[in-house]
């Protein structure tokens, strides 16, 4: 597996090696040893997935802490514009986003330290999208910021978004509880 930065520290799209031949493709999307020679937590406590049709945009979405969480993000069907915020205070990267296009084809994932909030739209015709988090889900500590305030060009202005993800504050009425550690 291969990790490469992106412009926000500790936020890495990771490329694994896919293996192809007459049935398909087979792809290690996690290795244990691997993620903790190279300082990824992956102690993950939950796994979701999403299915999504295309013009779908889900986020911008995190937890608050203490219920914060890294979080492993890939696509096991389709493909979609993958964003993250950085929301940590202190961070050279605060404010700024990173966007990877995340795809089947490709394998490859994004990893997400707490702190960012993250969100994607569906380019494909549909799209299948899992997450690793690093804690339980707690609804009183599910937050996000609006879709359209952070500066990310999404592939449309006129998205699919639920009115939850309507509903949140825009970045600049965001009051940060994450900080970048020294």
């Amino acid at each position: 597996m291969e990790k490469r930065p992106t412009a926000i520290p500790g936020c890495f799209e990771l490329r694994p090696a896919i293996s192809r031949d007459s049935r398909g493709t087979f792809v290690k999307t996690f290795h244990s040893d691997w993620f903790a020679r190279n300082g990824l937590r992956a102690d993950w406590r939950e796994q979701y997935y999403s299915v999504s049709r295309r013009g779908v945009l889900r986020g911008l979405h995190f937890q608050l802490p203490p219920h914060d969480h890294a979080k492993l993000v890939y696509c096991t069907c389709g493909e979609v514009v993958d964003a993250a915020v950085d929301l940590r205070v202190g961070s050279p990267s605060y404010g700024h986003h990173v966007r990877i296009v995340l795809s089947v084809a490709e394998g490859n994932a994004v990893y997400l330290p707490s702190g960012l909030a993250h969100g994607f739209y569906t380019s494909s015709e549909s799209a299948t999208v899992v997450y690793n988090v690093t804690s339980v889900y707690a609804p009183a500590h599910d937050a996000g910021i609006r879709w359209n305030s952070a500066g990310i060009a999404w592939p449309t202005r006129e998205p699919i978004v639920s009115d939850r993800d309507l509903g949140f504050p825009g970045m600049g009425e965001f009051a940060s509880p994450f900080r970048y550690p020294a």
